[in-house]
């Protein structure tokens, strides 16, 4: 009964470590995805001052 008990605590540990390591890996993707996305967005807006010269 015990190591049942363990097994099941190792398995939800396991769980949590990877929801929160997919979870870690989805917010670094989004907040790059935003980084890039406001580059382009500054890259753009002074090219089109640039341009309207």
């Amino acid at each position: 009964m015990i190591g049942l008990s363990v097994a099941i605590g190792r398995f939800i540990e396991a769980l949590f470590w990877a929801i929160a390591r997919v979870a870690g890996v989805v917010s670094l993707a989004a907040i790059a995805g935003a980084a890039v996305l406001g580059g382009l967005w500054l890259l753009g807006r002074a090219m089109w001052k640039r341009r309207r010269r």
